[in-house]
C-alpha cells in the first residue's frame, strides 16, 4: 500500500500551542480509524528507529498512525511542567478530537504506547474522550505512587533520582531548527522553565492527591475504551496487566519474559508478533470487525520454566498460558515461617533482621532495557546476607498471581523497611529470583505514620506478580532484608527489625500448560540513522578496601548517528555512580553525569546534566546543573546554565 509519510504535520491546540507530529496514512482511499502515540521522548531523532519499527507497518493495514511530541519536547511548542500532568492530559484529549476531525480519519481513534506512552493513554482513557475507542498499554501502571519508578511499597527508590536526571537532561534539548526558525528562544524558554522532577517527587512522600492524579486504580469504573495491556517479568511493570484485567470493564492483558520494549523486538526471546496482535484488537475496535478480540482470554501469561540466573538472558524458557482472573485453577497455598528457618515448617522464628547497606547488588536495573547485564543476577550472594526461610519442593511447584507474605515484627528505630524476595533455588546453589516485594513499614497505614520502637505490629506486603514453574527437586526460599541496594534508598539509621511470626501465601497454580501460541514477530526494517561512531555500555562494582565504599558505575555511550533525511546527527553518553557503606546509610550517594549533543553543519548545541543525590538522618540534600553550549555558525558558543539544590525532608522515608 502506498503511503503519506508526513514529517511536520502541527496539529494546533486551543490555547494557541502547536504540537508536531508524523503522520503514516494511507495514500488514497477512504477515511481510516487513527492510532496516537504521544511521548516526550523526540520523533526526530531518539524514538525514530523504533517508531518506523511499528507505525508504517499498521499504517499498511489500513490506519492514520500518529507519533507527536508532547507540549514542550521535540519540536512542539509550549512549556514541559511534570509528568502526566494535567495539561498534558488535556492536550491528550484536545488531540484527539483534532485526529478525529479530519477529512482522513473516519472519527475512530485508539491510543498505544509503552513507558510514558502505555502510562499516558491509560490516563486519558480515564478521561474518556469521545473518539477514543481503545489503547494498547505497554510496561504502565495503575498506581502512580506504590508501583512505578518513585515509592514501590512506599520506599524511596534509586530511580526516582535516575529517572528524575534522565528526564532533566531529556527536557533539556533543543527544538530542531529546520522545524523551528525559533529554536533559539524557544531553547531558552525550555532552559529557564525546566523543572527539576527529582525535587518535586521526593516531596511526595505519601499517596496524596498528586499521585493519585494519573492512578486510574482511583475508579477503575471510569475506563470506557477496551485496554490491551502488556507487560514483561523482567520489567518492574507487572502488575498493571493484572490489576486491569480484574477490574475494567474490557481488558485484555499479555505479560511475557521481556525487559522493557516492545515484544516484538524485545529480550529474552520468545518474541511474539505484537503488531498482528495490535491490528486484530484495532481492527475489533476501530473497524467493528467481528475476529475474536473481545473474546481472547483476559490474561495470557509466559510461564517461565527454572533456569540458570543471568542477568543478560537473550532467551528464557517457559511456556504460555491462557487464563481468566481471578483463575478458578489457583488455589492458595499458605506456608508459615517455622522455626529453623524452615518455609512451612513448624514453630515460630525468633530471628533479627539487619543486613549490610551493601545487599541488593544484583536486584537489576527497575526498567532493564536490553542485554547489559540489567536483569536480575544470581541471588546467592545478596541471600547469604539475608535472612532466609526454605522449602523442598520434590515436585516442584507452579506459580500464577501475586505472593503474599504476611508477618509480625518490631524495630528498634521508628523507621525502616521490609524487602521480601521469593527465589528458585536450584541443587548447584544458585538462585533465581522469581519476584520482590518491599514495604516502607511507615505505610502499613493510611496516613503513614512512624513505628514505635519496640512495638510489635502485623504487616503484610504483597510481591509482584509472577508465573513460575519451579522444577523437582529444586527448593523455594524467601529472602528478607531491610536494605536493598541501590533499587532503595536506605532508611535514615542502621534498623534492626524482630520478626517473631509470619505466613507466605502462595498463588499455587493448577491448570493446564501449554495454553496458547502467537504468530511469529514480525519482520523489523533496519535502523536507517548512520552510525557515525560506535556505541558501548559497561557496568563494573568497585570497592575501596581502605574505606569500605562500594559502588556500582553504569555507563553507557550510543555512539554517534546521523539521520540520513535530514543531516541531523546526535550522541549521547551517561555515567550512573551508586555507592554506599555496608555499615552506614548516610553514606549512600548517587551521582548521574548526562551529555547530549546535537549537530548539523555549523549548527550545534550540547546539554550537559550533572546531578546527585545524597542525605543526612534528616533530609535528602539534591543538587543538579544544567549547562548548554549553543553554537551557529562561527559565533563564540552561548552558555546557558541552570543550577538546583535543595534539601526535601524525610518525612516518611
Amino acid at each position: 500500500m502506498d503511503l503519506i509519510d508526513q514529517d511536520d504535520l502541527i496539529i494546533p491546540l486551543p490555547d494557541g500551542t502547536r504540537l508536531s507530529a508524523r503522520l503514516w496514512r494511507p495514500a488514497s482511499g477512504p477515511a481510516v480509524p487513527a492510532v496516537l502515540e504521544y511521548i516526550p521522548y523526540r520523533k526526530r531523532d531518539n524514538t525514530l528507529p523504533r517508531d518506523e519499527t511499528i507505525h508504517p507497518w499498521m499504517a499498511a493495514q489500513g490506519y492514520a498512525c500518529l507519533r507527536v511530541d508532547i507540549r514542550g519536547n521535540g519540536d512542539s511548542e509550549g512549556v514541559f511542567d511534570d509528568e502526566y500532568s494535567a495539561q498534558e492530559l488535556q492536550d491528550a484529549c484536545d488531540v484527539i478530537a483534532w485526529i478525529a476531525a479530519q477529512d482522513w480519519c473516519s472519527g475512530a481513534v485508539g491510543m498505544m504506547g509503552k513507558s510514558w506512552g502505555g502510562f499516558n493513554c491509560l490516563q486519558t482513557a480515564f478521561l474518556n474522550p469521545p473518539a477514543l475507542k481503545a489503547v494498547v498499554s505497554v510496561c504502565a501502571t495503575v498506581d502512580r505512587f506504590a508501583d512505578d519508578i518513585h515509592y514501590k511499597g512506599g520506599c524511596l527508590l534509586g530511580e526516582n533520582f535516575g529517572w528524575g536526571s534522565l528526564m532533566l537532561s531529556y527536557a533539556a534539548r533543543p527544538a530542531d531548527p529546520l522545524l523551528r526558525a525559533d529554536w533559539r528562544e524557544d531553547f531558552r524558554q525550555r532552559l529557564a522553565t525546566l523543572p527539576h522532577l527529582t525535587e518535586l517527587w521526593s516531596s511526595h512522600q505519601a499517596r496524596d492527591d498528586y499521585w493519585k492524579h494519573g492512578s486510574v486504580c482511583e475508579d477503575y469504573t471510569r475506563m470506557k475504551a477496551a485496554v490491551l495491556t502488556v507487560g514483561g517479568w523482567n520489567d518492574n511493570y507487572m502488575n498493571a496487566p493484572a490489576h486491569l484485567v480484574e477490574n475494567i470493564a474490557m481488558g485484555k492483558a499479555i505479560v511475557g519474559p521481556w525487559v522493557h520494549q516492545y515484544p516484538h523486538t524485545a529480550v529474552p526471546a520468545p518474541r511474539i508478533g505484537f503488531l498482528t496482535e495490535m491490528k486484530s484488537w484495532w481492527d475489533c475496535w476501530l473497524k467493528g470487525i467481528e475476529n475474536g478480540a473481545e473474546s481472547w482470554p483476559n490474561y495470557r501469561a509466559y510461564m517461565l520454566t527454572s533456569a540458570p540466573p543471568d542477568p543478560s538472558a537473550a532467551e528464557r524458557p517457559g511456556y504460555w498460558v491462557a487464563a481468566s482472573l481471578p483463575s478458578p485453577d489457583v488455589e492458595p497455598l499458605t506456608l508459615p515461617l517455622g522455626a529453623g528457618s524452615v518455609l512451612g515448617g513448624d514453630g515460630a522464628p525468633d530471628v533479627t533482621i539487619a543486613t549490610p547497606q551493601t545487599l541488593g547488588i544484583t536486584s537489576g536495573e527497575f526498567f532493564p532495557m536490553g542485554l547489559n547485564a540489567e536483569m536480575p543476577g544470581d541471588q546467592r550472594a545478596d541471600d547469604a546476607l539475608s535472612v532466609c526461610f526454605e522449602q523442598a519442593c520434590p515436585e516442584g511447584l507452579r506459580l500464577l498471581g501475586a505472593p503474599r507474605l504476611t508477618v509480625t515484627l518490631s524495630a528498634d528505630q521508628p523507621f525502616g523497611f521490609l524487602v521480601a524476595r521469593l527465589c528458585d533455588v536450584a541443587p548447584d546453589g544458585s538462585s533465581t529470583r522469581i519476584a520482590h516485594g518491599m514495604l516502607n513499614l511507615h505505610h502499613r497505614c493510611d496516613p503513614p505514620e512512624p513505628l514505635v520502637p519496640g512495638e510489635a505490629i502485623t504487616v503484610t506486603l504483597t510481591l509482584d506478580q509472577c508465573a513460575y514453574d519451579l522444577a523437582p527437586g529444586h527448593r523455594l526460599r524467601l529472602a528478607l532484608s531491610n536494605s536493598y541496594w541501590p533499587f532503595v534508598w536506605p532508611s535514615p539509621a542502621k534498623v534492626a527489625l524482630h520478626l517473631t511470626a509470619g505466613a507466605l501465601d502462595l498463588p499455587h497454580y493448577t491448570g493446564a500448560a501449554p495454553g496458547w501460541t502467537f504468530a511469529d514477530p514480525e519482520a523489523v526494517p533496519a535502523s536507517r540513522l548512520l552510525p557515525l561512531t560506535p556505541g558501548r555500555d559497561t557496568r563494573r562494582r568497585e570497592i575501596d578496601l581502605l574505606s569500605g565504599v562500594e559502588r556500582l558505575i553504569v555507563s553507557a555511550d550510543s555512539g554517534e548517528s546521523k539521520n540520513p533525511d535530514h543531516g541531523l546527527c546526535t550522541h549521547d553518553t551517561m555515567v550512573e555512580t551508586w555507592e554506599t557503606h555496608p555499615d552506614n546509610p548516610l553514606a549512600a550517594r548517587a551521582e548521574v553525569v548526562w551529555t547530549q549533543r546535537f549537530q548539523r553543519d555549523t549548527w550545534s548545541v550540547q546539554t550537559e546534566v550533572k546531578a546527585t543525590q545524597t542525605c543526612d538522618a534528616e533530609a535528602l540534600i539534591l543538587h543538579a546543573t544544567v549547562t548548554a553550549y549553543i553554537k551557529d555558525g562561527s559565533e563564540v558558543p552561548e552558555i546557558i546554565e541552570r543550577n538546583f539544590s535543595t534539601r526535601v525532608a524525610r518525612t516518611h522515608v
